[in-house]
């Protein structure tokens, strides 16, 4: 078992193959930090990792002793009042006022397996051997409250996950008006800070810059985890690039209001801090009540971004991810909306799917508009009946003929929201968020229902399943178009005011739960206006999520450049649409359209009936080559190879490769044409050095020790207007010869 307890020096050591995470026990019963990074072998004791001295102008924990306090100490679980005046992990109000506490150790447990959470998405085992998990009980014994920390390492995975529960024993009620779910404090400050920030269309840019003294923090007060920014940051060192280098990830597993800072104070410590936003949130624990936080993984890689990146997309495909699409090949879907939007009936969608069936496509998702009286996007949100104007034979019957084509079927739903011009809507006014006697704001004509009461989730929850159960749908898509305002609820006292934006992100975690628990052969896709909640919290319930509303394929670069830092190719829709493109009015190839896609959850958003001959010809033969290597392109290792966002960013390349590194297929992207262009080579990484490829279209082989340090020299590889032009692309494609 990976997790060491040295009893004399009161000291914890988690440690997997690659990684250690070292903390112990203080003088004041608190607990410290030590180490966290590349694996260390164990030993009796780490005592020399620890350090106290008498600082000039520091406050101190014990009379007559000026060696210790608590500002000048790495901590484990900080709070704040007593020594320590950085920003805590914790805060407790409790009755009188006083927000200083004292929890101090008082055992701990350790076993194999991992918990779950109650409530709340997480990553797990399928063999108790897979991981280890600790457990520290801390004790504030004057207010009877328990702080329980939770610490789970993975053997195979270079990744360690972290969250918290509060368990009030006492007699008195206590607020919790910071509960977060991580912090570590780092030795030093030699990092840059790296995060994926960005708006609607432009999801998941990278971001880094140097750690500076004071705060720097990424957070979303949104209602959501948010477009602007991705719950998720690293610490990297300054040298560190795709391929070389230490980084340490973040990544909050969580799809609400959020927060993560990094802390650098006078001595250039850096204190990292991940989970709910404090801002506007307070929790009240009432006797025998009991609190539990989000989970947040982190992972370290001293080889470099890219590790990082590996290693968080290997643990979420198979161990966030769940279910029976967890592990299968997603079908070549297409999507109807920005072939109709809301203007389409029974006939139009049936000539669509016969159309798509004869290009190869597998599975036809019946977008926005099908239910109520829904012709624009001012109506008819919360009434799930089908309007029998555009399709008189109901949902059913559409399903069923276009299972008899051989398409799968899906369905567009929308659950959290609301339209005033509803059934819904008129029979229940205070079903959604709002506070009385204000104004009440929309977003795209459209209001957020009340998911922090179980009656609202019930009720939405029969709709959407009796629509499931009558109805042969394989596949849903789950939208959420807009941010939460005047956030308050008709069901709670004044004193859980501030409970109710993540009562309500529970809300809709037990309505996945239901539905995905009811109806396990459903492939459900999470959305959000395209990438506005694109979370580990939700690639629990749905395996993939769509990546962005822009699918124009140039933006899609460095949104699924900046996507790949955490998230798996399996889990980004991505799709070829038409020209011009819908969000920027770019035109690009359809080849270049599918080379981009093809990197993702594969489909089509377009109107197939409208393309010519030529096209539906192109587009047969690449749904053709995802067909044949799409086990290779949602499974593989994924290498970043050139960054949209360095240099100039006129180039961007990325490669997966198979797991017995026989396979692998790169794509190169070019933004603008060069003029009198200089030679390129483009450098493969993921290969074995002595196998013998072959590159589709090539003469000759090459080793794969001279592909990833010679690499392609491009000008014999491409000729002609596909290199020098705009918007273009290539596709390699490498096998093993042996």
């Amino acid at each position: 078992m990976p997790i060491y307890y040295n009893e004399d020096s009161k000291e914890f050591h988690l440690q997997s193959e690659k990684i250690s995470y070292i903390f112990n026990i203080l003088k004041n019963n608190q607990l410290g930090h030590l180490y966290f990074g590349k694996k260390l072998r164990h030993r009796d004791s780490f005592s020399h990792l620890y350090t106290s001295e008498a600082k000039a102008n520091v406050a101190c924990v014990f009379e007559g002793d000026l060696s210790f306090s608590l500002d000048t100490s790495k901590q484990e679980y900080p709070s704040y009042g007593t020594t320590d005046f950085r920003e805590p992990a914790f805060q407790v109000m409790q009755e009188n006022g006083s927000r200083v506490t004292n929890f101090v150790y008082k055992g701990h447990k350790i076993y194999s397996g991992k918990p779950k959470l109650e409530g709340l998405p997480s990553t797990y085992v399928e063999q108790e051997n897979e991981a280890s998990t600790l457990e520290i009980i801390l004790y504030d014994d004057l207010i009877d409250v328990e702080l329980i920390l939770y610490y789970s390492i993975f053997e195979q995975f270079s990744a360690i996950t972290r969250s918290v529960k509060f368990v009030n024993h006492g007699k008195a009620n206590i607020n919790l008006t910071r509960a977060m779910s991580a912090s570590v404090d780092f030795f030093d400050a030699d990092f840059e800070m790296v995060q994926l920030s960005g708006a609607w269309a432009r999801e998941r840019h990278v971001k880094t810059r140097k750690l500076e003294s004071g705060i720097q923090s990424i957070s979303s007060l949104r209602g959501t985890s948010s477009s602007q920014q991705n719950p998720f940051l690293a610490l990297k060192r300054p040298d560190t690039n795709e391929h070389q280098g230490e980084v340490y990830g973040f990544s909050l597993v969580y799809s609400g209001n959020f927060l993560a800072q990094v802390e650098l104070d006078y001595y250039d410590v850096s204190r990292i801090t991940m989970g709910i936003h404090p801002f506007d949130f307070n929790w009240l624990l009432q006797s025998g009540d009991s609190f539990q936080t989000p989970e947040v993984v982190m992972v370290y890689s001293d080889s470099g971004l890219n590790g990082m990146s590996q290693t968080y997309h290997s643990l979420y495909r198979s161990r966030l991810a769940r279910g029976k699409w967890r592990d299968q090949e997603r079908p070549v879907l297409i999507n109807n909306w920005e072939g109709t939007y809301f203007d389409f009936n029974e006939q139009k969608i049936l000539e669509m799917a016969e159309a798509s069936k004869e290009l190869g496509v597998e599975l036809f998702v019946l977008d926005d508009g099908w239910f109520g009286k829904r012709d624009d996007d001012t109506t008819s949100l919360g009434d799930w009946i089908v309007d029998k104007q555009k399709l008189p034979n109901g949902i059913t019957g559409l399903a069923e003929k276009i299972n008899e084509l051989g398409l799968q079927f899906g369905l567009w739903f929308e659950p959290e929201m609301v339209s005033k011009i509803s059934e819904l809507y008129s029979n229940h006014p205070d079903w959604i968020l709002h506070v009385p006697n204000r104004r009440q704001s929309h977003g795209r004509n459209q209001y957020v229902l009340d998911f922090s009461r179980k009656d609202v989730v019930d009720y939405i929850y029969g709709m959407m399943a009796k629509v499931l159960g009558e109805a042969p749908i394989s596949y849903v898509k789950w939208d959420m178009n807009r941010y939460m305002t005047e956030i308050g609820s008709s069901l709670l006292p004044a004193d859980r005011q501030r409970e109710v934006a993540h009562r309500y992100i529970l809300g809709v975690y037990d309505l996945y739960e239901r539905l995905t628990t009811e109806f396990p052969n459903v492939l459900f896709e999470s959305c959000a206006s395209g990438g506005c909640r694109f979370d580990p919290g939700f690639l629990y319930y749905a395996p993939q999520a769509w990546t962005s509303d822009d699918t124009d394929a140039v933006e899609r670069l460095k949104i699924q450049y900046g996507t790949s830092f955490v998230y798996p190719l399996s889990s980004m829709g991505a799709h070829v649409s038409a020209v011009p493109n819908h969000q920027v009015g770019r035109v690009t190839s359809l080849e270049t359209r599918a080379n981009v896609a093809y990197f993702g959850a594969f489909g089509y958003e377009l109107d197939v009936t409208k393309m010519s001959e030529e096209e539906k010809m192109k587009v047969r033969e690449q749904i053709n080559f995802y067909k044949e290597n799409r086990k290779l392109l949602q499974t593989g290792t994924f290498y970043r190879l050139l960054s949209p966002f360095e240099k100039d960013g006129n180039v961007t390349s990325w490669m997966v490769v198979s797991e017995d590194q026989k396979e692998a297929i790169a794509g190169r992207y070019q933004v603008l044409g060069k003029p009198n262009a200089g030679y390129e080579r483009l450098l493969l990484k993921g290969l074995r050095d002595d196998v013998e490829y072959k590159i589709k279209g090539l003469h000759g082989s090459f080793y794969g020790d001279e592909l990833m340090n010679a690499g392609i020299q491009l000008d014999q590889a491409v000729s002609g207007p596909l290199q020098w032009g705009d918007y273009t692309s290539q596709i390699f494609i490498l096998t093993s010869l042996s």
